[in-house]
Parts: C-alpha cells; sequence; structure tokens
C-alpha cells in the first residue's frame, strides 16, 4: 500500500522534531517549545531591546525531485546559499571602499576650502 504524501511528509517532520528535542527532559533547554501545528514548535523570547519575540521552528520536507537526487539539491542549496554569500559580501566590501574614498575626498575639499 503506498502511503500518501501527507502521512510520509508528516512522519518525517515528527522524526526531525522528536530528534531535536529529544533531550528536553534530559538537557533542559532554555525555552519552552510548544508544539503549534504538525510543521512547527514555538517559542517565546526576549530580543536584545528587552521585546518578548515569537519564534517558530519549522521543518519543511521538500519534494521528490526527478531531475536530481536529494543529495544533490541539499548540495544545489548550499552552494547557491554560499554564491549570493560571496556576492553579498563582494558588494559590502565595494561599499565600504567607496565610502571611504568619498570620505577622503570630502575630507581633502574641506582642507583645500580651509586652506584658501
Amino acid at each position: 500500500m503506498k502511503m500518501s504524501k501527507a502521512v510520509i511528509d508528516s512522519t518525517i517532520r515528527s522524526e526531525i522534531f522528536f530528534d531535536l528535542f529529544r533531550y528536553a527532559e534530559t538537557e533542559g533547554y532554555a525555552y519552552d517549545y510548544q508544539k503549534i501545528n504538525d510543521r512547527q514548535f514555538g517559542t517565546i523570547v526576549v530580543d536584545a531591546e528587552g521585546n518578548r519575540r515569537y519564534v517558530r521552528i519549522g521543518v519543511i520536507v521538500a519534494e521528490l525531485r526527478e531531475d536530481m537526487t536529494a543529495d544533490e539539491l541539499m548540495a544545489a542549496e548550499i552552494a547557491d546559499y554560499n554564491t549570493k554569500q560571496a556576492a553579498k559580501a563582494e558588494r559590502a566590501a565595494k561599499r565600504a571602499e567607496k565610502a571611504k574614498r568619498d570620505k577622503e575626498k570630502r575630507e581633502a575639499e574641506a582642507a583645500e576650502k580651509k586652506g584658501e
């Protein structure tokens, strides 16, 4: 008998949440994680500004793909993330360099005006 996608995904999510939270009784956690629904657990945390924030932890089960294996999909998503992070870092470095050049230019112009 073939199981439905919903049943399979629900079983996988349950296994993952169990794996994440299995030490709660023995080790204890800093936060009280509560089951929100079949896909999420949540807790309340206090942010750096003293505000209470609701945090959700969710498990997404990727679709089966015919063009790549699960391992290939995971590797592709990691590579995509790393590429985007490298591009983001490069843009930030260029902005910082431009800001430095602009500051030096402003300082030079201000010094020139003082010298007049």
